[in-house]
């Protein structure tokens, strides 16, 4: 679902992905060709520094349109277009069940009249969208709809750093909405396309780590954990007395001490594993499910040398390290080599490059 859509169709230009974290600025460029088929175009990758962006709030907008600009100069791309995601805490979303064979009308109106109870501020300060996801199957002849509201400010601060930078946004998403979509096509390469797999998808962002648990494109459980790259980093501070900024930029470099593996990214791997383990734990204990059948994991911290296998072990699961552009054919334009070791943190961007291309 978007928030805003241009008025104007212009399928023929391109439209990028632009995933905005609290750490980084993530690109995509992709192109499709028959169904099912795409090609990578562009990526790239711009780091933030700490405290440019807080809790989902922008606190340096100039420094971070400059970071946006440098990206899209990085990537190569020529994209003006770009397809943008709102993090999960700033959006309500609610799945709601109405009749069938409504008309947009009709479902607008429904739908509002649904939101005031969900929503706890008045329908004029917000962007409200909805999108119907297909038959019930809680209840026969009637839809699943989901609906979703973040403040007007939040989008239009969103839409207001795209254009700053030059960029016209086409659309505005939910993350973990976009994380789904580049995670699916994933998930339908799995043994039997996936069918019924119960996939347990970790983004480990630099403060928080999100965990999604999928069924047959289908979101049944989500929740978030404090915990991520930045306490690797603060590991690094009390370890070697480096600042934060110092133990960001070696991380990045992999400039590090020779007692690093031992002393700060074994430990740190375990911490992680067990926490991933304990989430899981949450989801047995509060739903009917007792397994999980693969995990996968994505985001900065997840390409972390030994993190899936240890998390294969404590949780005795299959654990891979997603590269979201598995399958797909890849640019000369792109360096392969930098694309894959930095792929899982594309995972959204991905994702909003698919959803442009679907706009």
């Amino acid at each position: 679902m978007s928030f805003f859509d241009s008025l104007i169709s212009t399928k023929s230009a391109p439209v990028a992905g632009l995933d905005i974290s609290a750490s980084s600025v993530k690109l995509v460029e992709l192109t499709q060709g028959r169904p099912g088929s795409f090609s990578l175009e562009h990526c790239a990758i711009e780091p933030l520094e700490r405290g440019w962006i807080t809790d989902g709030n922008i606190e340096k907008f100039d420094e971070v349109v400059e970071a946006v600009r440098r990206v899209v100069r990085k990537s190569g791309t020529k994209a003006k277009r770009v397809s943008m995601a709102l993090p999960a805490s700033v959006v309500i979303t609610k799945k709601i069940v109405l009749p069938a064979g409504l008309g947009e009308r009709e479902l607008e109106v429904y739908v509002e009249s649904e939101a005031n109870q969900y929503i706890p501020f008045s329908l004029d300060e917000v962007s409200l969208d909805f999108c119907v996801i297909g038959p019930s199957q809680a209840s026969a002849g009637d839809v699943d709809v989901m609906i979703a509201a973040a403040r007007k400010e939040k989008v239009e601060d969103c839409r207001g750093l795209a254009e700053a930078a030059g960029l016209e946004p086409i659309v505005i998403d939910v993350e973990t909405n976009a994380s789904r979509i580049a995670v699916n096509r994933l998930i339908e390469r799995l043994p039997g396309r996936g069918r019924d797999s119960l996939v347990a998808l970790f983004e480990i962002g630099a403060t928080l780590a999100s965990m999604q648990v999928l069924r047959n494109d289908e979101l049944i459980y989500e929740r978030d954990q404090v915990f991520g790259g930045a306490q690797l980093t603060q590991m690094l501070v009390r370890q070697y007395g480096f600042t934060f900024e110092e133990a960001e930029a070696k991380k990045r470099s992999g400039e590090l001490p020779e007692d690093y593996a031992s002393a700060v990214l074994q430990p740190f791997v375990e911490t992680l594993a067990i926490e991933v383990e304990r989430a899981l734990k949450f989801f047995f204990t509060s739903t009917p499910h007792n397994r999980v059948d693969a995990i996968f994991l994505a985001g900065g911290t997840a390409s972390l040398p030994g993190l899936a296998e240890t998390i294969a072990q404590h949780a005795s699961v299959q654990c891979q390290v997603v590269n979201p552009f598995d399958g797909m054919n890849i640019s000369r334009s792109v360096n392969k080599g930098k694309m894959a070791r930095e792929a899982a943190s594309y995972l959204t961007a991905c994702g909003l490059a698919l959803r442009g291309l679907a706009s």
